[in-house]
């Protein structure tokens, strides 16, 4: 996954404020399942997080020729941890806010 890619180039240029990580995001999994559609190559991966919101991710093929179920579950897998770095980013940034906001109303 293309994410794991930057994380050596994140530690080596010394970038050590709070993050999300990819260890964090496998931390919030808790469960997945997965359903291919009948007579499709659609394949959908539920995972569910800690605190049991659910995240889907989906995968198709053009041409039913290259369906493959294995590749399926993967690529639909990995398009719902997407989501989930876009949740976990949000949430973390709303952290960083609310700790500002308590230290801007103690300096002032």
């Amino acid at each position: 996954m293309a994410t794991c890619d930057y994380q050596e180039e994140i530690k080596a240029k010394g970038l050590n404020a709070p993050r999300v990580t990819p260890d964090h995001i496998e931390s919030v999994i808790v469960a997945g399942s997965y359903h291919v559609f009948p007579g499709t190559t659609v394949t959908v991966c539920c995972l569910t997080l800690r605190n049991g919101f659910t995240v889907i991710g989906e995968s198709a093929c053009a041409d039913p020729a290259n369906f493959n179920e294995e590749l399926g579950r993967k690529i639909a897998h990995d398009n719902a941890k997407n989501k989930i770095w876009q949740l976990e980013g949000y949430l973390l940034r709303q952290e960083l806010s609310q700790k500002e906001s308590v230290a801007d109303c103690q300096t002032a």
